[in-house]
């Protein structure tokens, strides 16, 4: 009964963790050109938003 419930819980335990995993679109999720999204952002450059302008890791 004991090993049942330990079983139980981290079968449990396991679910809720792996519930709470979130992630972040890719890329450009509005559409937008770099220029629209550095203003948005407030950066001082376009380049990070310009999918060209990326290093390949």
């Amino acid at each position: 009964m004991r090993k049942l419930k330990l079983l139980l819980s981290l079968l449990a335990g396991t679910l809720i963790y792996s519930s709470c995993v979130t992630t972040q679109p890719a890329g450009n999720p509005n559409n937008l050109p770099p220029g629209q999204q550095k203003k948005i952002y407030g950066t001082k450059s376009a380049k990070p938003f310009a999918p060209g302008q990326q290093k390949k890791q």
